[in-house]
């Protein structure tokens, strides 16, 4: 391959770029909390009920924020179900995933997790089944001092502080017809509004996120965003974007190209709010909250997502190999480029759920996605740089893409380079042209990398498609390198 070149500056910057980028996300659905973070019966269980491998792999991750309690299940959750006493919360049919819901774990205990792996911790009210007061009885629950109900309650239960929610989501997906209590765009963002206001009104130092279109292929797709952002106005600090992607036709060429899509959603999502915010003359603007992402394709049919009545179901258990952790580091570096308006993201989900950890029995396996994740989540921070790529390119089902997905971010006098090889057979001479400063040395590098793109950790061989240490670079004159096909390389420079 003919060789490429990454061109950056450090005059040339995006904006920075907010921590809240690194989150996840916990749905009750499957084994996501009951035999995943919260097993009371493991052999590794701690005081709290909390798998300590579990926590453990969590931590390694770095995550800063996790949004509970769903997804679809929000839409039906009755969040005074999962507080108080747990001899006394109710066993219920739960109707997003056809599961038994216990509530053992609820509010108190997701706090208790955020607090143990330092995340913030980001709550979805329910707007499909619920109303504008319950979610505000939710928010003097979490973040009023004592000497009303629901913080007395809360405090009964145990958290004299409050818990200081920072975040809430004004319900998930409302403009899909598969939730419970779906409405029209107009009738979800008047709901919508009352319960902000409410919310509002109770704790005004918490940010709301408005249900934006569950992704480009939905019929009401940036008409629905836009009816929501024009309603809403100054109640709605972020709109949400989702979006989970496959490779379901084995074309692996266009599935490595995905982020060039992932872009153009973000950017038709941003010029949404910006016109929103300029046609109604208004100095407040809607930032992106990209509250779901992953790969999900193997696990999407209705065997799948139907628990038939148990309690914990293996449900959406997704195995990931080699290409869908490239896949997952496209979207972290399509965040990086447009630093400037997405601000919060949560990979869905985190354990056993389409998620980078699964457990069999007191067994733990990390993922292939999670070593990505990794890569970029130890490199968090600094500002996002604007970055030129000239070299070889193809031709993908989302059109011409180069054969380099990259991204980098500048914090202090370090320089972190995110670049993925996209072809699949050929290695990627790479030189990164530097102006305004001078590359000094390579503080550290690692690879994500394996024989084959199907390539996966399993419980037998969980090493297979891991982070290793990458020793490639050379710095005389300029930084270069040869990558790997089908290769992820993370590299921090240290900068003159």
């Amino acid at each position: 391959m003919d060789v490429t070149r990454i061109a950056l500056d450090p005059r040339f910057a995006i904006g920075a770029v907010s921590p809240l980028l690194y989150g996840g996300f916990l749905e009750h659905l499957g084994r996501s909390i009951y035999e995943g973070v919260y097993d009371p019966e493991s052999a590794h269980a701690d005081e709290d009920g909390f798998r300590t491998d579990v926590v453990e792999a969590l931590r390694e991750l770095a995550m800063t924020v996790v949004r509970y309690p769903g997804g679809n299940f929000a839409s039906g959750y009755r969040w005074r179900d999962g507080v108080g006493d747990r001899a006394s919360r109710p066993t219920v049919r739960e109707l997003a995933w056809q599961s038994i819901e216990t509530n053992q774990f609820g509010t108190d205990e997701f706090i208790r997790l955020c607090r143990k792996l330092d995340w913030t911790p980001m709550l979805a009210v329910n707007l499909g089944t619920g109303s504008p007061e319950e979610a505000r009885d939710w928010v003097e629950y979490c973040n009023a001092p004592t000497g009303t109900l629901f913080a007395d309650m809360r405090a009964a239960g145990g958290s004299e502080a409050p818990h200081a929610v920072p975040l809430w989501c004004l319900g998930n997906e409302m403009d899909g017809p598969w939730q419970l209590g779906h409405v029209p765009a107009r009738e979800y963002a008047l709901r919508a509004r009352q319960a902000a206001r409410m919310m509002k009104s109770c704790d005004r130092g918490i940010e709301t996120v408005a249900c934006g279109s569950s992704g480009p292929g939905m019929p009401t797709w940036l008409d629905w965003d836009r009816t929501v952002l024009e309603e809403l106005d100054s109640a709605a600090d972020y709109v949400s974007l989702h979006r989970y992607v496959g490779n379901a036709d084995g074309d692996s060429p266009s599935y490595l190209a995905i982020g060039r899509s992932i872009d153009q959603q973000i950017e038709a999502v941003n010029a949404c709010c910006r016109y929103v915010q300029a046609r109604r003359n208004s100095r407040h603007r809607a930032f992106l909250c990209f509250d779901e992402w992953n790969v999900w394709y193997r696990t999407r049919g209705s065997s799948h997502i139907d628990g038939a009545g148990r309690f914990a179901p293996h449900l959406l258990e997704e195995r990931y190999n080699l290409e869908d952790a490239l896949v997952v580091a496209a979207f972290l570096m399509s965040f990086l480029r447009h630093a400037d308006s997405v601000k919060v993201a949560n990979l869905a989900q985190l354990v056993n759920v389409i998620g980078p950890l699964l457990t069999d029995g007191d067994a733990l396996l990390k993922q292939s996605i999670f070593y990505a994740f990794k890569l970029f989540s130890d490199r968090k921070g600094g500002t996002a740089l604007s970055a030129q790529i000239d070299g070889p390119r193809y031709q993908s089902k989302y059109g011409e893409v180069s054969y380099l997905d990259a991204a980098a971010t500048l914090e202090g006098n370090s320089l972190h380079l995110f670049a993925v090889n996209r072809h699949t057979e050929e290695p990627m001479p790479l030189v990164v042209e530097l102006g305004g400063s001078e590359i000094l040395r390579v503080d550290t590098s690692e690879i994500v990398h394996a024989l084959s793109l199907d390539a996966e950790n399993t419980f037998e061989a969980p090493d297979i498609v891991v982070a290793r240490p990458f020793e490639g670079w050379s710095t005389v004159d300029q930084a270069h390198v040869e990558l790997p096909p089908h290769s992820l390389v993370a590299t921090t420079f240290q900068l003159a």
